[in-house]
């Protein structure tokens, strides 16, 4: 499957392209591969080992009473590590999520991924796109933002982490959650949003404007840490229009240290290294770019 949209594909987009990889159960709380619907058949992603790590499945209770599951990395030792949480694409936590924790975990973070999705159904091993979205579109804002407020809660409670010292990062669905989790709260002092919608579509019917807020270009006066968005110059789903849209809703607001850097050429999913939109070289620059954004304000 091609996916060229943030939050999944429309039906003019569906290519069959897919097979499995590392699938099986290998025990923990989660689907053991990549996600099948997303998968390009050429595929040879990024493997991140865990040498000198601590690698877990936890849960914690949510807001809902719902037992929230997680998968988190982090440098072996006691810390305390600055923390990222990091925010799934439409498929949850897969095997590139929990890779991604791992690089950052190598980076010197604690890095936690929470399954958003899970309450209906993980979508993780799932082929059926309009089911991942039937799934993906009950997690409404303010269980996302509740699950969130869980995560930080429980990181704060880890004599591992440093629970003031706190990052957010988010691929495609991710990334929009990135812009309203940093509007949100102010114990989280960066984010780096992927590809992450940043207005509604401009076909977009009145109940997908209204199910989509807060949406981020009118947040921009809200946020409560700096943001870097990575985007996507051919990204189908976010048009030029609206990242410029952003851009200027950030300068008004005076929100001088957030940025929106635009990769030329680049579709969306460019930092997908299981898809066939990976691009290796913006997906390489992007990932400088996180760290040279998170290091001042998470380490510092």
């Amino acid at each position: 499957m091609t996916l060229i949209r943030p939050e999944g594909p429309q039906a003019e987009d569906m290519i069959l392209n897919r097979r499995t990889l590392g699938a099986g159960a290998v025990g923990g709380l989660f689907f053991a591969g990549y996600a099948p619907a997303a998968l390009a058949a050429q595929a040879h992603p990024v493997s991140t080992d865990a040498a000198g790590l601590e690698t877990a499945d936890v849960t914690y209770p949510a807001p809902d009473g719902f037992e929230l599951p997680a998968y988190v990395a982090r440098p072996a030792g006691d810390g305390p590590f600055p923390v990222v949480i990091v925010v799934s694409e439409i498929f949850g936590v897969h095997e590139y999520i929990r890779d991604i924790c791992r690089r950052l975990a190598k980076a010197g973070y604690a890095a936690i991924a929470p399954a958003f999705f899970v309450r209906v159904e993980d979508p993780a091993p799932l082929s059926d796109m309009s089911r991942i979205m039937q799934i993906v579109s009950a997690a409404g804002y303010e269980q996302v933002m509740g699950d969130i407020s869980a995560t930080l809660d429980w990181v704060s409670q880890q004599l591992w982490a440093d629970g003031d010292k706190v990052g957010i990062t988010g691929w495609c669905w991710g990334g929009k959650v990135v812009w309203q989790a940093c509007a949100r709260f102010a114990v989280i002092d960066a984010g780096v949003a992927w590809y992450g919608r940043l207005a509604p579509a401009a076909n977009a019917t009145p109940a997908q404007v209204s199910g989509g807020q807060p949406w981020p270009v009118d947040l921009a006066d809200d946020l409560k840490s700096p943001v870097l968005g990575l985007y996507g110059e051919v990204d189908q789903g976010i048009p030029l229009p609206s990242v410029e849209a952003m851009r200027s809703a950030l300068a008004r607001a005076g929100q001088t240290s957030s940025e929106i850097i635009v990769y030329p050429g680049a579709p969306h999913g460019f930092h997908a290294d299981y898809r066939d939109s990976y691009r290796a070289a913006d997906a390489a620059d992007g990932w400088a770019k996180l760290l040279a954004f998170f290091g001042p304000r998470l380490k510092g």
